[in-house]
């Protein structure tokens, strides 16, 4: 299973992350849940210091930039924006998404 991608495509209207990845499998990662995700230092912290997880549910996407080839820069409608999200995790969140795994 590889961690490239192809394309990535920000869908807004259906609050979706397209990531075609360079094996012709595709990832399709909710807005929501890429928020709830988000592994920047404050998210962590807040997570370890054990913070009840924010409702994410009406955040959307609203920008994603490519980080030196390594994964992407996402920019949420709340503002948020440092979080960097590595192509294998990506990778991970759209497994575990296709899998009914976890919640957005």
């Amino acid at each position: 299973m590889s961690a490239l991608p192809r394309s990535v495509t920000l869908l807004s209207a259906s609050r979706l992350l397209r990531i075609e990845w360079d094996d012709d499998s595709a990832s399709a990662l909710p807005h929501a849940l890429l928020r709830a995700r988000c592994r920047c230092a404050f998210c962590t912290k807040a997570a370890r210091a054990g913070a009840p997880p924010e409702d994410c549910s009406e955040v959307a996407l609203t920008e994603a930039h490519a980080m030196a080839g390594t994964g992407l820069n996402l920019v949420f409608s709340d503002g948020h924006r440092r979080g960097i999200y590595p192509w294998a995790y990506l990778r991970e969140l759209g497994a575990l998404s296709e899998a009914g795994d976890v919640a957005s």
